[in-house]
Formats: structure tokens, C-alpha cells, sequence
């Protein structure tokens, strides 16, 4: 899909880290998104030559933010709340210069404003990393920010 990320996440390039939207699928509650590895990523390391393997918790994060544009149909980009991660394991030291990955959200839990995602993190479908995202998407999050929470 040909999207415009600025339009769906609540970032502004560079730290916008994925490519595309490669799949929404509402219905079945996941979307998958992709990002190649180059030297422009904001968290491209030369002496590593590729981007660590804990950039991939942004990776399932701002996966998760397409999932919430699609399944709220909202116009502008709404904030939310990584609250934290269970068992995030990666199998890599790091994602490497050139390579393709694709990223899987799933929703597995939502009560309201809480949510939690099962992410898989994908190269040549060889499973690269793995965890369970929590998160948080207030119904007004300015107010949220604003409050001093």
C-alpha cells in the first residue's frame, strides 16, 4: 500500500522507522507493515552496520499505530502509549543494511483504552523477533498530556 505515514502515525520523519503498510486485515484484528534497513533509519549504527535489535519494539509500536488508524478510521494520527513489552526476544544483534523486514501486529486483548498485541518481526519468513506489546490510547490523549499524568 502507497500511504503517507505522516498522515497515520503521530510522528514526523525521520523518526517515522517503517516503510509501508503491506497488509491491514480489520476483520482478523492484524496489520503487517515493512521497513528495509538503510542508512538513513534515525537509529542506523556504521559500526554495527545495521539498526540494533531493540529498535524492533518501535517497529511493533508504530505497527500498532497503523493498526489503530485503520481500525478507527480516525483522519489524524492519534496519540498512544507504549506502556510496555512481555518476553521480547530477537533472535538477531541487529536488523541488517538492505534487508527487508515485515513486521505483524495482531491484536490479542483490548479492554477500551487498553490494548495488547501479539508482533512478530519477519525476514525471508525466518521469524526475527518476538513479543507481546501493551499499550495505552486515551480518548483524549492532549488532555491526557496536558493533565500532568
Amino acid at each position: 500500500m502507497n500511504l503517507d505515514l505522516e498522515k497515520i502515525l503521530p510522528h514526523n520523519y525521520p523518526m517515522i522507522l517503517i516503510d509501508n503498510v503491506e497488509e491491514v486485515n480489520i476483520e482478523e484484528d492484524y496489520v503487517i507493515a515493512g521497513v528495509t534497513i538503510r542508512e538513513d533509519n534515525l537509529f542506523y549504527d556504521k559500526e554495527l552496520d545495521g539498526v540494533p535489535y531493540l529498535v524492533g519494539i518501535e517497529f511493533m509500536a508504530q505497527t500498532i499505530a497503523c493498526y489503530s488508524h485503520f481500525k478507527t478510521k480516525s483522519e489524524k494520527p492519534k496519540i498512544g502509549f507504549l506502556l510496555g513489552t512481555r518476553s521480547y526476544k530477537c533472535s538477531v544483534k541487529k536488523f541488517e543494511k538492505g534487508k527487508k523486514y515485515l513486521i505483524r501486529a495482531q491484536k490479542i486483548y483490548c479492554d477500551n483504552e487498553l490494548v495488547s498485541f501479539e508482533c512478530l518481526i519477519y525476514n525471508d519468513n525466518e521469524e526475527c523477533a518476538k513479543a507481546t506489546v501493551n499499550a495505552y490510547q486515551p480518548q483524549n490523549a492532549e488532555a491526557f498530556l496536558n493533565s500532568g499524568a
